[in-house]
């Protein structure tokens, strides 16, 4: 696993053992895509801050050949809207919306920082009932809370062990949101080998980006009495908060 995707070229890329779902080989989990979507639309928001990240997707995504097109919806130097559609075969998996900000002057007041716990020195296998999956492999899972052995909430330090693109180095937003899509796993509280919990998208808000390897995510789901959830968590690097994930579920027995 070099990389989760292999350029081809005119927006084609070849997504990567590193991007293998657990619950179906031919198909990606839907961290690495929503990074890759939103590392595109950045790159042509022209440097602004990624502020949101809005993920739909319309189905499982097949571990094949894809095209990213990439759109302006709203241009602006201070504030930028940026849509970036990706298609597998001619049909739409999955398409990303990105609000980008201008930084500018450090205000009169600025929330302190609060660091997370600091990185244990052992690791753990995310999800490790589902045995070896490329996703899983391909990040360094750290847990600080909750268990990857048990179900319900749960912190857990990840650290990207590959780029997102060959030859493309990482960027903090890249770490934060290949880790992101992750949360509802995390933090089911449902026994995974006979419940699922479906998540359709991934929104995530950031306010600055991650610094260093390491990205912490503080995860909870809450489970209503009409088989629909929701997963939230809390986005960190060493520094301390930087952001949040959330996630809409549908939850139902296999």
């Amino acid at each position: 696993m070099d990389a989760f995707y292999l350029p081809l070229g005119e927006g084609r890329y070849t997504p990567t053992k590193a991007t293998e779902s657990p619950w179906d080989g031919e198909a990606q989990h839907g961290g690495p895509p929503s990074a890759l979507l939103a590392h595109l639309a950045a790159e042509a928001a022209g440097g602004q801050q990624t502020a949101r990240v809005s993920v739909d997707f319309y189905g499982a995504i097949p571990r094949r050949e894809l095209t990213v097109e990439v759109s302006p919806v709203r241009p602006g130097r201070r504030i930028d809207l940026t849509e970036a559609v990706m298609t597998v075969d001619g049909r739409t998996v999955a398409v990303a919306r990105v609000w980008s900000l201008a930084p500018g002057p450090t205000p009169p007041v600025v929330t302190p920082e609060v660091a997370p716990p600091p990185v244990p020195e052992e690791g753990s296998q995310v999800l490790p009932q589902l045995g070896d999956w490329g996703y899983g492999q391909a990040l360094d899972w750290r847990y600080t809370a909750g268990s990857a052995h048990e179900t319900g909430a749960a912190d857990v330090w990840t650290r990207v062990r590959v780029p997102l693109v060959e030859g493309v180095e990482l960027t903090g937003t890249d770490r934060v949101l290949i880790a992101a899509d992750a949360a509802n796993g995390i933090s089911a509280e449902l026994p995974i080998d006979s419940w699922l919990s479906i998540p359709p998208g991934v929104t995530a808000h950031l306010t600055r980006e991650a610094q260093g390897e390491w990205v912490h995510l503080s995860c909870r789901t809450r489970i209503g009495d009409n088989g629909l959830g929701l997963c939230t968590g809390v986005l960190s690097d060493r520094r301390g908060v930087l952001g949040e994930v959330s996630q809409p579920l549908l939850v139902r027995a296999r």
